[in-house]
């Protein structure tokens, strides 16, 4: 009886043990075949191996590269808001803008990366850009940022005045990135990425709903 006993338990434990096996999931990759040479053989190749980096049209690459620089004035302009604004409506709508366009932010940059693109433009490619501009100081600006003048306005500003030169502001800062989107579609090889189209897609949606209900907060302060 206890040989029978051990022996049931033996056939238990392998039944388990293969069992267990079964279901372990595979941890081993899926080999990269890469093609031999004619009259060669096919070799396996380690993920680590293959270069993943995506393509990137230049137009693209400088459409986010310049997004990121627009995107960063307009975070500045809510902070000044948030420290000098009056109307506490329009400073929930700012903090929305900022909180919106700071993840924005953080998805272009990662987007440059993924493409082995820097997150910044370089000077030679900024002075070509559609809409840039220089201002008195000297500071290169996409098209709809606001000048140093416009900038150190705001900042000095109190209560409704600040409220004011925000809404002006802002209309034209993001009137400035619904003309980047359109310089991008209208660009030979921009906008082809899917993902940057529906990015740069939903900027030109959201963006010119927004003017329209800053327009609409500025028609009520006159």
């Amino acid at each position: 009886m206890a040989l029978y006993g051990s022996v049931f338990a033996v056939v238990c434990w392998s039944a388990a043990a293969a069992l267990a096996q079964q279901s372990k999931p595979a941890t081993d990759p899926v080999p990269i075949v890469q093609p031999g040479a004619p009259g060669k053989p096919s070799k396996n190749l380690p993920p680590s191996a293959v270069n993943t980096t995506r393509i990137a049209a230049a137009p693209d690459v400088e459409f986010m590269q310049g997004m990121i620089l627009h995107h960063s004035q307009a975070v500045d302009m809510v902070d000044i808001l948030l420290k000098n604004g009056k109307d506490p409506a329009l400073r929930a709508f700012g903090i929305k803008i900022s909180l919106s366009q700071t993840d924005e932010i953080k998805f272009m940059k990662q987007w440059l990366t993924d493409r082995g693109k820097a997150t910044t433009m370089d000077h030679a490619t900024m002075m070509s850009m559609p809409g840039m501009k220089m201002d008195a100081n000297g500071g290169m600006l996409m098209s709809g940022m606001l000048t140093k003048a416009q900038m150190d306005a705001l900042a000095k500003a109190k209560g409704a005045e600040c409220d004011r030169l925000f809404l002006t502001g802002m209309i034209q800062h993001h009137g400035g990135a619904l003309t980047m989107v359109d310089d991008l579609m209208h660009t030979p090889g921009g906008g082809q990425d899917p993902v940057l189209f529906d990015f740069a897609t939903d900027i030109d949606n959201t963006q010119a709903a927004e003017i329209k209900l800053m327009r609409g907060m500025l028609e009520e302060k006159k």
